[in-house]
């Protein structure tokens, strides 16, 4: 008696192809890979994308010793929607207590151009921008199409397959890669019989989330409004008003009556009016950020800015660098508002470090004139730390957008350090390509420590440094001289005490050199 290999009791799985078998297996083990190829007829192909995220980091441990207690973190997660709830009550005692489900969305987008394995990356991310905003990822579709469709963006056949697979799920909202038209939006509503909502809308809920300061705040919501403004849709007869009655005087009632006003119109000038007053108010918060920035360069102190693409890093790397204890977080733009802290160097040369928003790929344009007062620390910084994600699939193009919005900011003549963070969950092959492509960088890892020596050298080396060398015979009764040498803006070569007074060879700036200039000496 031969024995027979045991296939299973599910006949199905028998006809399965051996990379089918395997896209099945990497989907339960939860790795990271496209499902199989989803096909349409027409004009088009269509690929099916599922999997994490891959814009999420696959951390072990999210937080450093160097990150404090984060305080802020566990409020924000304390009110954080919990999966898998439903809303409906079967007891009318639940009321109280219920707690919304989170949406449940699909994915689509297009591949116009470049490789399928961009297409599917800027899909990945975006279902870690709806993981982020507090939504269920259930599914995901890339057309390949030259250009988008003026009706429905994904053009008709596609539009109706994405509703099958709309209600194949249960999803309630269907998210697009890309910035819609509204023509386009109501197009796709209009088949798919869901919410439908873009990248743009996407990215200002989150920022809407996350906005703590008051002019945050301010700058999230005027950027709302902008993008909502043309896109404000009526609903019939409903919105229109009449002008009847006596109007403008006696008599005056037949032949003035008419289409009046609708309530769109009211509704746009209302939405004008409160973006005239946002505007005033974030100008009004502007002087005291740019006091700030007047001070620190009267007193000549060197300031560096920690940019980079959203959840690289940043603001792991200004814990480790100054112990700021700002929040942390493994989730897209999960700091908004920019942190300054203080930092010397290892011979005691102080300069500034600034934490600042994150950037992404097609960022709105609406957020980049709204917080450009606050993007304008990266403009007028010495030195610009840009933080790259070593362990992302695709780090030259998370480096080519970040740049995109420096030169929006005219940031591009900023002297520019590439931080290669997430050292140690790079792929070592990915790190030497960077290394060869990018001359000017380090290799660090913000949450172990490592690089972090290399980095500390690296902003010593670059920030700019006092430039007035003065040989000083100062007397002992002059204790406060030797103490403004002693603090962040003079660079001390040598110091002997001799029976006249302290003989110092110092490096200082101009401002401090006129002040010094009686006690210099001529040997």
């Amino acid at each position: 008696m031969t024995s027979q290999p045991n296939t299973g009791s599910d006949p199905a799985a028998q006809d399965m192809s051996p990379e089918e078998i395997q896209a099945v297996i990497d989907r339960i083990l939860a790795k990271d890979v496209p499902a199989k190829s989803r096909t349409s007829g027409g004009a088009g192909n269509g690929k099916a994308v599922l999997g994490k995220a891959q814009a999420i980091s696959f951390l072990d441990e999210e937080h450093s010793e160097y990150d404090g207690d984060q305080q802020d973190l566990e409020e924000r997660r304390a009110l954080r929607r919990t999966a898998g709830l439903s809303t409906e009550l079967e007891d009318v005692t639940e009321v109280e207590y219920r707690q919304l489900r989170l949406e449940r969305v699909v994915l689509a987008g297009l591949w116009s151009d470049g490789t399928l394995a961009d297409a599917e990356n800027s899909l990945r991310e975006l279902a870690a921008l709806a993981e982020t905003a507090g939504s269920e990822v259930l599914d995901g579709l890339v057309q390949r199409r030259a250009k988008p469709d003026p009706g429905t963006f994904l053009g008709s056949g596609k539009a109706l397959e994405l509703k099958d697979v709309v209600m194949s799920t249960g999803a309630d909202t269907v998210v697009v890669d890309a910035e819609l038209a509204p023509s386009q939006r109501r197009g796709l509503e209009d088949i798919v019989k869901v919410k439908v909502i873009d990248r743009t809308a996407l990215i200002l809920d989150i920022f809407a989330q996350h906005a703590k300061s008051r002019e945050g705040k301010a700058q999230v919501e005027l950027a709302q409004l902008e993008y909502l403004l043309p896109r404000l849709r009526g609903w019939g007869e409903s919105m229109s008003r009449q002008a009847g009655g006596q109007v403008g005087g006696a008599a005056a009632g037949m032949g003035s009556r008419g289409p009046g006003e609708t309530k769109i119109e009211l509704d746009r000038r209302r939405i004008r009016t409160r973006m005239a007053k946002l505007r005033r108010e974030i100008a009004a918060m502007k002087p005291a950020r740019e006091t700030k920035r007047a001070n620190r360069r009267r007193n000549a102190v060197p300031s560096v800015a920690i940019a980079g693409y959203t959840n690289a890093g940043k603001s792991s790397l200004l814990n480790r660098l100054t112990d700021a204890g700002v929040l942390v977080e493994n989730a897209l733009f999960a700091t908004l508002d920019p942190t300054v802290r203080k930092a010397e160097t290892a011979d005691g040369l102080g300069y500034t470090l600034a934490d600042t928003v994150g950037f992404v790929r097609s960022l709105p344009t609406q957020l980049v004139e709204a917080f450009r007062s606050t993007l304008e620390e990266v403009a007028d910084s010495d030195l610009i730390l840009h933080v790259v994600d070593a362990s992302h699939p695709d780090p030259e193009g998370q480096i080519a957008a970040v740049r995109k919005v420096f030169a929006e900011v005219d940031a591009r003549k900023v002297p520019e350090i590439i931080v290669l963070n997430k050292a140690d969950a790079a792929d070592p092959f990915v790190l030497e390509r960077l290394k060869q492509r990018e001359p000017r960088h380090v290799v660090v890892s913000a949450r172990t420590g490592q690089g972090i020596a290399e980095l500390l050298k690296a902003i010593s080396d670059s920030i700019p440094r006092p430039g007035v060398k003065l040989e000083l015979l100062i007397p002992y009764n002059r204790g406060d001289l030797i103490s403004k040498l002693h603090d962040s803006d003079a660079e001390i070569i040598s110091m002997d005490h001799v029976e006249a007074g302290t003989r110092a060879v110092v490096m200082v700036r101009e401002g401090l050199a006129a002040e010094l200039e009686s006690f210099a000496v001529n040997d």
